[in-house]
């Protein structure tokens, strides 16, 4: 070990957004427990490449005692890193793409609300690109929490409209970005809204939204909608790529 550059987390700042994850090209970081965490010292070059996207100044870059950065041992961290993605991407009966029926008001209106759902899967980590309810598509990327906040969320936005949903704290920001991107290069989609809860870790969904799209190179808007913890809409802004 060696005195040399390396980063520093500030948990009490860190809001889990996952920017920092996806902006270490080494694999260097991880959100863990809902916090970003510095997986090994030897993953980390010390370039402080990540610094500049994190929204809560919550990295730095400091001088200590670290194990020296290891050029081998990280390509073979994203290599395993890789592979497991691929592996996540294994179809089972239970994650077959497929429409389904939206039903007609029930005969008993009051004792039950009939769902807007037309596809499964619905989670982005699930849902095949290629899938066929994606094509020409009123998209919805939608943060996990916002159809239990929302108790018409079925009629108000998921009506006549295709799905994803994923939670930008817990889950891999990198692996949502390159699936949305490969949604995007599969599908002429109509539209893409992003909706999400007002905590600050919520908005990284807008982030994959923005990341997946440059990564595309190509020229899109997007409607961004934001939601309390009541279930009303917040805010609504279109967001320029």
């Amino acid at each position: 070990m060696g005195l040399r550059n390396i980063l520093k987390i500030d948990e009490e700042k860190c809001n889990g957004c996952g920017q920092c994850v996806t902006a270490c090209a080494e694999g260097a970081i991880e959100i863990v427990n809902g916090k970003a965490k510095l997986v090994s010292e030897i993953y980390c070059d010390g370039l402080g490449a990540c610094i500049g996207h994190c929204p809560e100044d919550a990295i730095i870059i400091e001088q200590r005692e670290a194990a020296e950065f290891d050029e081998e041992a990280t390509k073979a961290h994203l290599a395993r890193e890789k592979e497991g993605r691929k592996q996540a991407d294994f179809v089972c009966p239970g994650m077959k793409a497929q429409k389904l029926h939206v039903k007609g008001p029930a005969a008993d209106s009051a004792a039950q609300v009939p769902s807007q759902l037309s596809q499964w899967p619905v989670q982005l980590k699930l849902v095949p690109p290629s899938a066929p309810y994606f094509a020409n598509a009123d998209l919805l990327l939608v943060a996990d929490c916002v159809p239990f906040a929302m108790g018409d969320f079925h009629n108000r936005f998921l009506k006549n409209n295709s799905i994803a949903v994923g939670c930008p704290k817990l889950d891999d920001v990198d692996f949502y970005i390159d699936k949305l991107a490969a949604i995007l290069t599969a599908n002429k989609l109509n539209s893409l809204s992003v909706i999400h809860m007002e905590v600050p870790c919520c908005s990284g969904l807008t982030h994959i939204a923005r990341q997946a799209i440059a990564k595309n190179g190509i020229e899109m808007s997007f409607e961004d909608v934001t939601i309390d913890l009541q279930g009303n809409v917040s805010a609504t802004q279109t967001i320029e790529s």
